[in-house]
């Protein structure tokens, strides 16, 4: 009876959201069908695609190359956000990031992107990929010089409870993720789909 009940009381959890799992591999799981499906109907790669959740703070890995074929997550890290009006040297860890489609904002943008052709970077391994938004929430992208690079000051591993450098709108991470990266996008002969939620 009480082996029931605590069933009964740890799907109830699930249900509302309420677990003691990382809610980032809940999300993913509620974002998967649909991110496969797009890509389907898109002629995006279906083997992989890149999640970024910035609902998870900055300081933790959020970052998530996730492989459709096994339904596992390939590879993670952390991401930086864009500064938006925040001024370097105060601590914003109790600020959620803000998010805007506009030009010189310095904001990132929710939605799904295709991640476009490999270019010269100034910051972190000199390489970047073109983001072009596929949303309204996002469609300014390419106009906005909004790329997937690194940073050489951005750390490997996990930070928390402190912050990460913030980026001008620009999903930026470290030189290793970058390089992990560049693994999976320069080999892929389709388009991929990167995805940031909150």
């Amino acid at each position: 009876m009480k082996t029931m009940l605590l069933k009964f009381i740890l799907l109830s959890l699930i249900a509302f959201g309420f677990t003691t799992t990382s809610s980032k591999t809940s999300k993913i799981e509620i974002k998967t069908n649909a991110a496969l499906s797009y890509c389907k109907t898109q002629g995006f790669n279906t083997e992989f695609c890149v999640f970024i959740d910035m609902s998870i703070h900055s300081g933790k890995n959020r970052l998530f190359i996730y492989n459709f074929e096994t339904d596992s997550i390939l590879n993670q890290g952390l991401c930086a956000h864009g500064s938006c009006d925040n001024l370097p040297g105060i601590d914003y860890n109790d600020i959620e990031p803000k998010f805007s489609n506009t030009h010189e904002t310095h904001c990132s943008s929710l939605g799904k992107y295709k991640i476009g052709k490999r270019g010269y970077s100034n910051w972190g391994v000199h390489f970047n990929y073109k983001l072009h938004g596929l949303e309204a929430t996002n469609n300014n992208a390419y106009a906005r010089t909004i790329v997937l690079h690194s940073y050489e000051m951005m750390p490997d591993k996990e930070t928390y409870p402190e912050t990460i450098p913030y980026s001008w709108g620009c999903p930026m991470v470290s030189d290793k993720l970058m390089k992990t990266l560049d693994g999976f996008l320069k080999t892929s002969e389709k388009p991929v789909l990167l995805w940031i939620y909150k």
